[in-house]
């Protein structure tokens, strides 16, 4: 359907040179929008950027450290005027701190929300007033979580993160309705990733989450390509606000 086609668009896709973010920058391609991946590490998007060259889409790279949020807005202008202007935003940049929540420090519980929460606002006001200053309409998808609703132990600066990105979500949705701009988030289920193989190594664990989720498996990067194709295409032109859980049925089941 041409309503799920994505050409003539242009993507920034945050954490796009592996991972979760990678495979849904791989999915917007093939549904025929260019991308600019951002990440911290040049080598690893210059090797996301040549691994994705079979799509035929124009892939383009930024680096920038997103802990330093202050910087944000400099970075964006500076990235559409090297690649034009973006039509779709994907906020996928992230990471985890897992402690006791009475052992943590301030300092890991200010790098977690700085990124999962902070940059992701950040950049989205940045995306809005350019959208907004040259009224043209615009996708954000956010990246939440199964702890954007639930918590595990040991999780804490993360679920706090994602939850609040749930609630960031709707708020900005709200906002920049008037202007079209609609936003949107994901929440992956258990993602085998580089972000959790701890987790996927650890054999009890794997075992838990294999027998736990309802489809009897870990996600992939893959999966998430359909639910960011949707959210970035004008079939979901009637849609924001909202969280699609991409989870293999783990939040269905009690």
């Amino acid at each position: 359907m041409d309503l799920f086609r994505l050409d003539g668009r242009r993507a920034l896709v945050t954490g796009g040179s592996k991972g979760i973010g990678n495979g849904m920058a791989r999915g917007l391609a093939e549904a025929g929008a260019d991308v600019v991946l951002v990440a911290r590490g040049r080598e690893e998007l210059e090797r996301a950027q040549r691994d994705m060259q079979d799509t035929g889409r124009e892939i383009g790279i930024a680096t920038c450290n997103l802990l330093k949020t202050d910087d944000i807005a400099d970075f964006f202008s500076r990235t559409v005027a090297e690649h034009g202007p973006f039509d779709i935003l994907v906020n996928s940049a992230g990471m985890t701190h897992r402690q006791p929540a009475h052992e943590l420090s301030l300092d890991d519980w200010r790098n977690v929300i700085d990124l999962n929460l902070t940059a992701t606002f950040a950049l989205s006001q940045a995306f809005a007033r350019e959208r907004i200053e040259s009224s043209q309409t615009g996708k954000i998808i956010n990246i939440g979580s199964l702890m954007s609703s639930t918590a595990r132990a040991d999780n804490a600066p993360y679920a706090s993160s994602k939850g609040a990105i749930a609630l960031l979500t709707k708020a900005l949705a709200v906002d920049w309705a008037s202007h079209r701009i609609f936003v949107n988030a994901i929440g992956p289920g258990f993602i085998n990733t580089p972000l959790t193989k701890p987790l996927v190594d650890n054999p009890d664990f794997n075992n838990w989450v294999t027998q736990r989720c309802p489809l009897g498996r870990w996600g992939t990067p893959s999966d998430l390509a359909g639910a960011v194709v949707f959210l970035a295409s004008p079939a979901s032109d009637f849609v924001t606000g909202e969280m699609l859980y991409v989870d293999g049925g783990w939040l269905a089941r009690f």
